[in-house]
Formats: C-alpha cells, sequence, structure tokens
C-alpha cells in the first residue's frame, strides 16, 4: 500500500511530530510506502511531490512547522479541482490519503471522502483548540504555554511603569488560548470572541486594579468584539477558505482604555511567535499518539475518519462530525475566569 501525507492550513508546533509516527509505524509495522505532498492541498491538487521514508523523519520530532510545506489552498474551488487531485492521487498510486489539519484542511478531506469516495484518515491540527470531537488538538498548549510566558514578562514591565498592558492572541472564533494563558498568566481582563465585552467594564476593572498600585493586563483574542462595534479587521482581502485577516483589536482597545481612563495603554500582539518554535512535551506525546493511531487506521481500512483524543484515548470519529461546528468556550468554563477580574 502507497500512503499521501498531507499538511494544511495553518503551521503549529507538532506537525513533524505526526509525520514521523505515522511514517515510523506505516514502514516499521505495516511495509507501505509513503509519499509526502507538499504545501497542504496544493500537492495533490498540482502533482507535487516529495519521497517520505524513515530516513526523511529522523531528528524531526523536536521541529516546529512542516518538513511538507503548508498553505490555505482549497482545491474544491480551484478549475477542476476535484477531477485533478484524483487524477494525480491515480498517478501517484496513492491508495489512502492522510490530512493533518485544522477545520479547512479537514473539511476539504471530508467532503472528499464522503462525496468522492477517496480513502481519507484525519489528524486534527490546530493552536485554537476549536475542532470539535477532539478534547484537545495538538499545537494548543504550546502556544498557550508561549502565551503565559509573555504574559509573565510583561507583568514586570508593566509594573514598573504603572501602564496598561494590552496582549493580543489567536483565537478567531474561539478564546481557549485567551482563556487558559490568561488564567495561566494572571491576567486581570480576559476578552474572548464567544462574549462581546463592555468597553466601559473593562475600563472600570482596569481602574480598579490602579487603585491597588498594580498595574494591569488585559488579554484579548484576536476575535474579541465590542458589545456596540465589529470585528476588527487587518484588511478586507479573503483567502482561498473565505476568511478575513485579523488583527488590531488589541491596538483598537489600547486607544480607547486610555481616552476613557488617562492611564498610559500599550499593546503587545503575540502573532504568528505562538505558531513557531519547538512543541511542549505534551503536544509531541500528542500529536505522536496522533500519527501512530492514523496509520492503524489506514490500515484498518477505517476511511472517512479523524483521530480525536478523549481522556487519555484516541479514537476515531466521522470526520463529517469533527468539522460540523466549530468548538467553543462554554459560559460557566469563562464565568470561572471572573472571579480574577478587575
Amino acid at each position: 500500500m502507497r500512503v499521501g501525507v498531507l499538511t494544511g492550513g495553518g503551521d503549529c508546533p507538532g506537525l513533524n511530530a505526526v509525520i514521523r509516527g505515522i511514517v515510523r509505524k506505516g514502514v516499521q509495522e505495516y511495509g507501505y510506502d509513503f509519499i509526502g505532498f507538499r504545501d497542504g492541498w496544493r500537492g495533490p491538487l498540482e502533482g507535487d511531490t516529495v519521497p517520505l521514508d524513515i530516513p526523511a523523519v529522523r531528528g524531526i520530532l523536536p521541529r516546529g512547522g512542516t518538513i511538507l510545506g503548508s498553505s490555505r489552498t482549497n482545491p474544491i474551488k480551484a478549475e477542476n479541482g476535484i477531477r485533478r487531485v484524483k487524477e494525480n492521487l491515480a498517478k501517484y498510486e496513492v491508495d489512502a490519503l492522510i490530512a493533518i489539519g485544522g477545520e479547512d484542511t479537514l473539511g476539504v478531506a471530508t467532503t472528499l471522502a464522503d462525496e468522492y469516495g477517496i480513502a481519507c484518515v484525519g489528524v486534527p491540527k490546530t493552536i485554537d483548540n476549536d475542532l470539535a470531537a477532539t478534547d484537545y488538538t495538538f499545537g494548543f498548549d504550546t502556544a498557550v504555554n508561549i502565551a503565559t510566558e509573555a504574559i509573565d514578562r510583561l507583568h514586570t514591565t508593566a509594573e514598573s511603569h504603572m501602564r496598561v498592558l494590552v496582549v493580543e492572541v489567536m483565537g478567531r472564533h474561539a478564546g481557549w488560548i485567551a482563556l487558559h494563558s490568561g488564567l495561566a498568566g494572571g491576567a486581570n481582563v480576559i476578552l474572548i470572541p464567544e462574549q462581546r465585552f463592555d468597553v466601559d467594564q473593562v475600563c472600570a476593572w482596569v481602574e480598579s486594579r490602579f487603585k491597588i498600585r498594580y498595574a494591569p493586563i488585559v488579554v484579548v483574542a484576536e476575535g474579541a468584539m465590542p458589545k456596540d462595534g465589529d470585528m476588527v479587521l487587518k484588511d478586507g482581502t479573503l483567502d482561498s477558505f473565505g476568511h478575513v485577516r485579523l488583527s488590531g483589536v488589541g491596538e483598537w482597545l489600547a486607544k480607547e482604555i486610555e481616552k476613557r481612563t488617562g492611564k498610559e495603554a500599550r499593546t503587545t500582539v503575540l502573532g504568528h511567535i505562538q505558531r513557531g518554535g519547538t512543541p511542549s512535551a505534551f503536544d509531541r506525546w500528542l500529536a505522536t499518539r496522533f500519527g501512530l493511531h492514523a496509520i492503524e487506521a489506514v490500515r484498518d481500512g477505517d476511511f472517512g475518519k479523524m483521530v480525536a483524543l478523549r481522556g487519555t484515548d484516541i479514537v476515531r470519529v466521522p470526520l463529517a462530525a469533527a468539522t460540523s461546528h466549530i468548538k467553543t468556550v462554554d459560559p460557566k468554563l469563562y464565568a470561572e475566569a471572573g472571579v480574577f477580574f478587575g
């Protein structure tokens, strides 16, 4: 059997660990051949491949990014996209395809598996942790650790100058990174996309912090929105999956806080720092297990499925169920953090 592997969407720590787990077990235990497709769905769309064997995956466990490259290519929207993908899979004699990615990448895999009969297995990857049907996605733990360390460092400079520091983290539709890093880092305000925020209330929390001679840290997800406004966009352009580019809510909020309270406010946008670098031990462990179980699903012929973490077990769930909706922060979970606001 020949198995194709691709990594799509935004890169994140742990992608290489998945690839390594797939190839090591597939070659050593099942005698499979592997072929890597470059740059996500662009690879099978354009027939761009790279050899994938045990020597190719040596030493990649601690490396961030992906040795296969990634992109936000959507073959469904490309001219004759589905036909071209099927022709290239046949050309390279690919019997099964493992797609490693988030909502968009796995959404394509769902369409190919359910509507066109292509043998696909999915592996959940996103630092946002917003994929349904899995407790955690790899990449999330590393992103939270990076954001938490940044918040820890910002506390001391904020208190030295008695400034408000606004930290903007990633999170388009779900505030998992903001909630986890904000709580772990001792933030005084945490703002997430799931609940619109009142700027006046944020300012009240900020001022209450200054009353006890501590400088406030405000953590805001990039997709968070004020009650009387809209999402702040970097520009109006869309990617091939119809997503606009976010970023700017942190800077906007800092200006509002400064204007309404008279306190100096500065912004730190963590951006792609959260996605880069060495994966955490947890993400290496989870990504490796996902890879091992993904190739088991291929061996069993259990296609149209995604491997998922449930507790400490790896299970298989239908791709359609995993991509049917976004996993957002439960209001009760967010309310728990409210005791530390202000």
